[in-house]
C-alpha cells in the first residue's frame, strides 16, 4: 500500500489534470466552486513553498488547522502533507497555526511560530480586516511558487491516513471515476471528504450548508454516483 499522500494525490490528477479534483457548493451562499487537479496542485505548491521558505519547517513538525472542510482546507492540508508535516487540531506548540477567520479566537490555546487566518471566501478574495497577529494566507501564499517537491518519505501520519481511507473508500465502494457528494457538516474529517476519494481517484461535491431540497437536481446535474450515508 501506498503510505505518501503526496503521492496519492500525484497518481490521483496524473490521468486528466484538468478533470475537476474538488466542486465545492455554500447553499447559504449560492457559492460554487470547481477546483480541478492542476488548479488543487498548484495552490497545494504555493502552500508547501510558504511552510518550507516562510516558516522554515521541517519534515515531522506540527502544523496547526483549523479549518471545516473547504477547496482551500484541501490546498493546505495537502500542502502540509507534501512538506512531509504533522498535521494537528490539539492546541500547543507548533511551527504554523491555520485558522478560518471565525475561529481565529482560539488561537490564544496555540503557540505558533506563523499564523494564517483564511477568509474562505468566493473566488478566493483575502480577508476585508487581518485579525491581530495573523497574516492573510490567501495574500501569503499567492508569492510562492507554483512547483513543490514534495518530501520523498511521507509524513508520519500519513500511512495510517491512507490505511484509514483505504478502509473508507472500500466500505463506500468507491471505484475509479467516480464522483462523490459530502455533507460538509456531516463529514468533516478528511479522511471522508478528502482522502477516501483520492485513494481510488474519485472526485468530490464537497456541500455546505446544503439545503435537502437542492440534493436531486445537484445529483443529476453533477452526475455523482455515491453520497456518504
Amino acid at each position: 500500500m501506498v503510505d505518501n499522500i503526496a503521492r496519492v494525490f500525484a497518481d490521483a490528477i496524473a490521468p486528466d489534470p484538468a478533470r475537476p479534483l474538488l466542486t465545492w457548493y455554500d447553499d447559504a451562499t449560492g457559492e460554487r466552486t470547481e477546483i480541478s487537479g492542476a488548479t488543487c496542485a498548484n495552490w497545494v505548491a504555493k502552500t508547501g513553498n510558504l511552510l518550507v521558505d516562510e516558516v522554515g519547517a521541517a519534515p515531522g513538525d506540527p502544523v496547526g488547522v483549523l479549518l471545516p472542510p473547504h477547496w482551500q482546507t484541501a490546498a493546505v492540508l495537502l500542502g502540509c502533507w507534501s512538506a512531509g508535516l504533522t498535521v494537528t487540531r490539539e492546541p500547543g506548540p507548533v511551527e504554523a497555526l491555520f485558522a478560518a477567520a471565525d475561529r481565529v479566537a482560539e488561537a490564544g490555546a496555540w503557540s505558533a511560530g506563523e499564523r494564517y487566518a483564511l477568509a474562505l471566501a468566493p473566488f478566493a478574495l483575502p480577508l476585508r480586516e487581518v485579525p491581530a497577529g495573523f497574516a492573510d494566507y490567501v495574500i501569503e501564499v499567492r508569492g510562492h511558487g507554483d512547483h513543490f517537491t514534495p518530501y520523498p518519505s511521507g509524513g508520519p501520519d500519513d500511512a495510517d491516513l491512507l490505511g484509514r481511507a483505504a478502509s473508507r473508500a472500500a466500505e463506500l465502494g468507491l471505484t475509479p471515476g467516480a464522483r462523490v457528494l459530502v455533507d460538509a457538516a456531516r463529514y468533516p474529517d478528511p479522511v471522508d471528504w478528502l482522502l477516501a476519494p483520492l485513494v481510488c481517484r474519485a472526485s468530490v461535491v464537497l456541500c455546505a450548508n446544503l439545503d435537502p431540497t437542492t440534493l436531486p437536481t445537484r445529483t443529476q446535474t453533477e452526475k455523482t454516483t455515491h453520497t456518504l450515508p
